[in-house]
C-alpha cells in the first residue's frame, strides 16, 4: 500500500514538474524547508557518531602527552637541583684546595660521611684515616674556617668533635686587639664566647675571633666565630664556618708537635753473686 501511494505521488510529481514548472518548484521549496533540518540533525549525529572514537583517542593522547611532559619537567628540575648542587661542591672544594696550596700542615682533603645535626651532640664523620695519615687530636678546618678536632680514627675513617659540640673548647683571640678567649661550643650551632684573662672583656657584635694558637693543636689565625650579641660576661657568636653545610674538609697537623716519648729508663745491672 505505501509503495503504491509512493508511485502515485512520484508520478504526479513528475506530471507536474512537465506541465506546471512554477507550482512543481514552490511544492519541491516546500517540502525542502520541512526536511532540511531533519536532515541537518541526522547529518550532525553522525557525524558525531563517526568523530566519537576520534575524540576518545585524541583525550587520552592528549593525557598522555601531559603526563610525559609533566615527568620530563620532573626529570630536567631533578637534573638541575643535581647540578647546582655538584656546582656548590666544586665550589667549595677549589676554596679548600686554595687553602691546602698555602698551608704547609696539611694531611688530607676528606669528605663528610655523615653528620649528628639533630643533636646536641654535634660530630662528624670524614671517610679518611689512618691509612690517610689522620691521627687523633689533629684540627679539621674548611675554607671559611675551622671546624673541629679529630678525636677517634679508625684505617678509613675519623670522627670530628666539632666546635659547636658542648665539650669543644678552642682558644682564640679577638683581631681587633688580640684578647684572648675561649669559644665553647653550645650544642645549638653557636659558640659562647668567654674571656680567657682574669679581667673581664667588652664585647660588640661583630667581633671577630681566630685561633690563637694556645695549647699547641689549632694552628694561629683560622677564623673561628664572630659576635651577634653580647651578655653581661659572654658572648653568643656563630660559626665563621657552617658545619651543617660541610661536604669537604682538610686535616691539618697540630700546630706544635708532640713531644717526643720519654726515654724508658734502663735498668739497673744487676749484682754478681758474691762468692
Amino acid at each position: 500500500m505505501g509503495t503504491v501511494a509512493g508511485a502515485v505521488i512520484a508520478a504526479g510529481l513528475l506530471l507536474l514538474s512537465t506541465f506546471n514548472p512554477p507550482v512543481f518548484a514552490a511544492v519541491r521549496g516546500f517540502f525542502a524547508e520541512i526536511t532540511t533540518p531533519i536532515s541537518s540533525a541526522f547529518a550532525w549525529a553522525s557525524s558525531g557518531i563517526a568523530n566519537t572514537p576520534q575524540g576518545i583517542a585524541e583525550h587520552f593522547n592528549v593525557r598522555a602527552e601531559n603526563e610525559r611532559l609533566r615527568k620530563q619537567l620532573a626529570d630536567n628540575e631533578t637534573l638541575v637541583g643535581r647540578a647546582r648542587t655538584l656546582n656548590q661542591e666544586n665550589r667549595r672544594l677549589r676554596e679548600l684546595l686554595k687553602v691546602r696550596d698555602v698551608t704547609t700542615d696539611a694531611v688530607v682533603t676528606a669528605r663528610l660521611v655523615n653528620s649528628s645535626a639533630s643533636s646536641t651532640r654535634r660530630y662528624a664523620t670524614l671517610n679518611a684515616g689512618s691509612w690517610q695519615h689522620v691521627k687523633r687530636g689533629q684540627p679539621v678546618r674548611e675554607a671559611a674556617g675551622l671546624i673541629g678536632q679529630v678525636i677517634e680514627v679508625s684505617p678509613n675513617t675519623s670522627r670530628v668533635l666539632l666546635i659547636i659540640d658542648p665539650d669543644s673548647n678552642v682558644p682564640v683571640r679577638r683581631t681587633r686587639d688580640g684578647m684572648p678567649a675561649i669559644a665553647k661550643g653550645r650544642g645549638d650551632g653557636l659558640l659562647d664566647i668567654r674571656s680567657a684573662g682574669l679581667s673581664s672583656m667588652v664585647f660588640q657584635p661583630g667581633d671577630v675571633f681566630v685561633t690563637s694558637g694556645t695549647g699547641g693543636i689549632f694552628p694561629p689565625n683560622i677564623a673561628v666565630a664572630r659576635v651577634i650579641s653580647n651578655q653581661r660576661d659572654s658572648a653568643i657568636a656563630e660559626p665563621a664556618a657552617n658545619p651543617d653545610a660541610l661536604d669537604f674538609a682538610l686535616v691539618m697537623q697540630a700546630f706544635l708537635p708532640e713531644p717526643p716519648p720519654a726515654p724508658s729508663p734502663t735498668p739497673a745491672p744487676k749484682a754478681a753473686p758474691k762468692k
